[in-house]
C-alpha cells in the first residue's frame, strides 16, 4: 500500500458555508486520479460533513469502482453512544451509507478520556470484534486524540484486539505537551502496533506558515511544497502504514500525489531542518485550531468557533491593527451563528477538541476584537 491516504473530511465544497454541498464532480476527478495513481486508501467517519462522508465515498467511489481496487475505513462514533444497541446501528446503517459489504479497516472514533470510558461500558470492543470474526471488519484498531499515558492504559488493555492506532503526528505538535505526538508515538511502538497518521498539516496550518519558516524550505528546494515537508515527515516515521491527507481541491491532490508516488523519507538533514522550523512556527501561531469541527457537534449557542479562530488568526498573523476585513467577515457569519461572546461556557466543546484547546478562553479574546 502506498503511504498517501485520501482522508474525506474537508471535500470541496459548491458552499463555503455549508459542508453537506460536496462538489461531487470534483470529488470525482480526485479519487480517479488517486487511484490512477496507485493510491488505494480512503477514511471517512459518520460524523464527517455533517454525517453526509458516508455517502459521498458511496457515490464518488462504491458506485464507481471494483469493490476490490480500494480499501475502505470508517469509525465508530463513540461520542454518540448512548447503550450497547448502538453499537450495532451505528454500525449496520455506516455499510448502508456507504454501500459496502464490509470495512478494510474500522475504528473506535477518538478515544479521549470520556470516550473510551462509553466503550468500555458499552462493550464496543466487543462488538467490534464479534465482527471482525464474521468477516464484516478486515482490520480493527482506534483512533486516539489525548495524553500518552491514557493511550498506555488503553494499549495495556486492548493491545491483543487491535493492529493499529491512528494519531496525530505533524512536526510541530512532535513534543507539544497539548498534543504529544511523540510520546503517543513512542507508545504506540512499544506494542509494536502499525500507525496511521491523520491531522499531517495541522488541518492546514503548516500550508501557510511564517515567511522566516517558509523560505527556509524554500531556500532548501524550491520545487518542492510547503505542505510536502509536513506529509514526508509523518510519513518518515518508522512502522506508519499510511499518512492521511484532507485534500480540499484537485490542485492539493496533483501536489501530493507528486511526491508521495514515489515517496522518498526525509534524509538525516531534512529531518533537523523540518524540526528547526517547527520552532519557527510555533513562536507564531496564535490559536492552533484544526478546523475539525468536532466542537461545533453540540455548542447550544450554535458558534461557528473554528471560523472565528481562523479569522482571529488571520488577523494577528496580518498586523492589522484595525482588523476591517476581518471584522467585516464577522459580522456577516452572526447573521447566522451565535456570536462569540454568546458562549455560555458549557465547555462541552472543550470536552471534544482533539487538540485540548481552551476554548472558551478563546472566544472571549475573539470577541474582545471582533465585538469591540
Amino acid at each position: 500500500m502506498k503511504k498517501l491516504g485520501f482522508g474525506m473530511m474537508r471535500l470541496p465544497l459548491l458552499k463555503e458555508d455549508d459542508p453537506t454541498s460536496v462538489n461531487i464532480l470534483e470529488v470525482n476527478k480526485m479519487v480517479d486520479y488517486f487511484i490512477a495513481n496507485g493510491f488505494t486508501y480512503f477514511d471517512t467517519a459518520y460524523m464527517y460533513h455533517n454525517h453526509e462522508s458516508e455517502r459521498i465515498v458511496k457515490k464518488c467511489l462504491v458506485e464507481r469502482y471494483d469493490r476490490n481496487s480500494y480499501t475502505l475505513a470508517s469509525k465508530l462514533p463513540t461520542m454518540f453512544l448512548t447503550s450497547k444497541e448502538d453499537n450495532e446501528k451505528f454500525f449496520n446503517e455506516q455499510l448502508e451509507k456507504c454501500g459496502v459489504s464490509y470495512f478494510d479497516y474500522y475504528l473506535l472514533h477518538n478515544l479521549n478520556v470520556n470516550n473510551y470510558e462509553k466503550a468500555k461500558k458499552f462493550n464496543s470492543f466487543d462488538f467490534c470484534l464479534k465482527m471482525k470474526e464474521k468477516g464484516l471488519i478486515k482490520h480493527l484498531g482506534f483512533s486516539f486524540h489525548g495524553k500518552a499515558f491514557e493511550l498506555r492504559k488503553i494499549l495495556e488493555k486492548h493491545h491483543q484486539d487491535i493492529e493499529f492506532v491512528q494519531l496525530q503526528i505533524n512536526y510541530i505538535d512532535w513534543d507539544s505537551e497539548n498534543v504529544e505526538s511523540r510520546l503517543c508515538y513512542e507508545t504506540v511502538r512499544e506494542y509494536n502496533k502499525k500507525i496511521i497518521v491523520m491531522e499531517p498539516v495541522k488541518g492546514g496550518t503548516l500550508v501557510n506558515i511564517p515567511k522566516q519558516a517558509s523560505d527556509v524550505f524554500l531556500n532548501y528546494d524550491s520545487k518542492m511544497s510547503i505542505p510536502s515537508w509536513a506529509i514526508r515527515y509523518a510519513a518518515s516515521l518508522d512502522e506508519v502504514m499510511v499518512v492521511l491527507s484532507g485534500m480540499s481541491n484537485f490542485k492539493q491532490m496533483e501536489d501530493n500525489v507528486s511526491y508521495m508516488k514515489d515517496f522518498k523519507p526525509l534524509t538525516t538533514l531534512e529531518n533537523k531542518m523540518v524540526l528547526d522550523c517547527a520552532k519557527l512556527i510555533n513562536e507564531a501561531i496564535t490559536i492552533p485550531c484544526t478546523a475539525c469541527n468536532y466542537c461545533t457537534e453540540k455548542c447550544p449557542k450554535h458558534i461557528n468557533i473554528p471560523l472565528y479562530f481562523s479569522l482571529y488568526n488571520k488577523a494577528k498573523y496580518n498586523l492589522n491593527k484595525n482588523y476591517n476585513k476581518e471584522k467585516e467577515e464577522y459580522q456577516k457569519q452572526i447573521l447566522e451563528f451565535g456570536e462569540a461572546s454568546s458562549c455560555i461556557k458549557c465547555r462541552q466543546c472543550e470536552r471534544m477538541c482533539p487538540q485540548h484547546l481552551n476554548i472558551t478562553s478563546y472566544l472571549e479574546e475573539v470577541a474582545s476584537i471582533f465585538e469591540n
